[in-house]
């Protein structure tokens, strides 16, 4: 019998045939099983969905940052204003990205970051506040052309 240390330090006693013979052959490059690699795999994928799932975890609590930042900057705004004091913002914003990982065609996987829209909503909002706008203007010239047909 010989004593083998495997990596996780078990002792792991084999009989001597079952050795492979080094004597006469070169040492035999190591194959890993398919069953290694598909679970390798799946991990692989799970570890980028969780990367990419706290990714937009953190993309969200920056977000909830910035409202929570304007809004105590708009009540400071409105207290000063009937002080007549300058008041600066609660804070300042550069460009932001998070990580993420992306896979390609192959299925290979690429880390990258991508950037985080902080005024996303303030845009999203000024459009609709153009859209509402048009549409009531339209609506009012519409009743003023048939206001007009009537008479």
């Amino acid at each position: 019998m010989k004593k083998i240390v495997a990596s996780n330090k078990q002792t792991i006693s084999l009989p001597l045939a079952l050795l492979p013979s080094t004597l006469n052959s070169a040492i035999a490059p190591l194959q890993p099983s398919s069953d290694n690699i598909s679970s390798a795999w799946e991990r692989l994928t799970t570890l980028v969905q969780n990367i990419n799932h706290i990714a937009a975890e953190l993309e969200a609590k920056i977000l909830e940052l910035k409202t929570i930042a304007s809004s105590i900057s708009s009540q400071v705004n409105h207290q000063i204003e009937t002080s007549e004091q300058s008041y600066k913002s609660i804070c300042h914003y550069s460009p932001v990205s998070i990580p993420w990982v992306r896979q390609k065609p192959d299925y290979s996987f690429i880390l990258t970051t991508r950037k985080v829209d902080l005024f996303k909503a303030e845009r999203e909002a000024a459009l609709l506040a153009q859209q509402l706008r048009q549409h009531t203007h339209r609506k009012k010239l519409a009743q003023q052309r048939q206001r007009k047909t009537r008479r």
